[in-house]
């Protein structure tokens, strides 16, 4: 698990416990035995990519360090109805402050891995990857686009310092391609900042401009049919990173990647997903 993940779990565990618990879990003080010992297994009740094991160890460890974590089945595996993929053992009252919070993030992000992995597949044999975008949930990129890259996709910027991508807002409010792009340039250059720029462009006469004035890292081409994709690659003719975007779905991803397009963003790998159906059932010791 990479430093910037481990840092950014342990803010997020202690705020998420923080919201569940309040003052107490006052059901398993009520009728749990302090100090009582037991077990609860992780068990698949769905087909698809198993995804947030290691964020779910953390969680676990995070609770309480006394708990032991058993795994079976590791991040990015195919799984099936009825596959275990851990035991937890130790405090039964520290497993259960962990449950939901470890299926939460556990179905959420196996979601994501399940759904990215559908699209991978579909563009087996091409150069093109997918990409997730920022349409994430609020505090919880980092989860959501690890779940991208462990089904299989790829990350596109994290957040809006990581890149200079230029939308159709940026281009209209600052005055054309043209502007956009020289402002762009003069900002990194006045910076000494190594970031790349990137520039959506809606139609053929905007990437003319963008190909007329250079200086730029990729070009987006937004809700572009596959055919004019196909043309607009070859206009390119590999001076620049292309990459498709808009309302591009199952049926027509593969048509997008045989355009010969460098990358595919989709939106839907974590704004519209349906979580995979987990459950943790306990038994004492």
């Amino acid at each position: 698990m990479d430093k910037e993940i481990k840092e950014y779990l342990a803010q997020f565990v202690q705020q998420a416990v923080a919201e569940d618990l309040g003052d107490g879990d006052h059901t398993s003080l009520s009728t749990i035995e302090k100090g009582a010992q037991g077990e609860a297994k992780l068990i698949v009740k769905d087909e698809g990519i198993l995804a947030g094991v290691e964020v779910a160890q953390s969680i676990i460890d995070y609770i309480d360090n006394t708990l032991t974590c058993e795994v079976f089945i590791q991040d990015g595996s195919q799984v099936k109805v009825g596959d275990i993929a851990f035991y937890i053992r130790g405090d039964v009252q520290s497993i259960l402050l962990a449950e939901r919070l470890v299926l939460n993030v556990m179905q959420r992000m196996s979601g994501i891995a399940t759904t990215t992995r559908k699209y991978v597949d579909l563009l087996a044999g091409t150069h093109t990857a997918v990409l997730d975008t920022r349409k994430t949930t609020p505090l919880l990129r980092v989860l959501e686009k690890e779940a991208v890259r462990i089904g299989g996709g790829t990350n596109h910027r994290f957040g809006l310092f990581d890149m200079i991508l230029i939308k159709d807002n940026h281009v209209d409010y600052s005055g054309g391609i043209t502007e956009a792009l020289k402002r762009a340039n003069d900002y990194r250059r006045k910076l000494n900042k190594s970031i790349e720029i990137e520039i959506e462009v809606r139609n053929f006469a905007e990437l003319d401009e963008v190909l007329n004035f250079g200086e730029v890292d990729r070009i987006m081409l937004d809700n572009f049919t596959p055919q004019d994709v196909a043309k607009a690659v070859q206009l390119i003719d590999h001076r620049f990173k292309t990459e498709a975007s808009g309302g591009i779905t199952f049926e027509t991803i593969r048509s997008y990647a045989e355009a010969g397009v460098d990358y595919i963003s989709v939106g839907a790998l974590t704004h519209s997903v349906k979580s995979l159906d987990l459950s943790l059932k306990a038994k004492l010791i």
